[in-house]
């Protein structure tokens, strides 16, 4: 992790489909890009920030998002996220995301991520599976 430092960035961009809408993920009623589909996309750059520096075996998670949907983006429009990374606390990663359609700044947000060893990680998500077999809870 000693390639990870504030200043690092990361950006991914897209074209709003009806996939991405309000209306699709039940977030709202209204055929725009939905918070959801914002909150996938900033996240998307703060990982994009991290791409290659990252030990083999780790990659990272998200654990927090404080995000406000500032403006509403139609169907068609490109949409895009540029995360910057602010601070590296031992494996807790804290990153400023921004986002932009083609007309204005549509969101920001306050979005931390940890850096974890993915196949334990996986191998505890596996875990639940033999929990929930074995438990008699609903």
């Amino acid at each position: 992790m000693d390639e990870l430092a504030p200043g690092l960035t990361g950006e991914v961009e897209t074209v709003v489909n009806e996939a991405d809408t309000a209306a699709r993920w039940g977030s709202g009623l209204v055929p725009v890009f939905g918070t959801p589909a914002l909150v996938g996309l900033m996240e998307g750059a703060a990982v994009q920030a991290l791409a290659d520096r990252l030990p083999p075996g780790q990659t990272s998670v998200g654990g927090r998002i404080d995000v406000r949907h500032l403006a509403p983006t139609p169907v068609g429009m490109r949409v895009r996220a540029r995360a910057e990374l602010l601070e590296v606390e031992g494996r807790r990663l804290e990153f400023h995301v921004e986002a932009w359609d083609e007309v204005e700044r549509i969101g920001e947000a306050t979005h931390e991520r940890f850096v974890i060893d993915e196949q334990r990680f996986i191998a505890g998500a596996k875990a639940k599976e033999k929990a929930k077999e074995g438990s008699t809870s609903p």
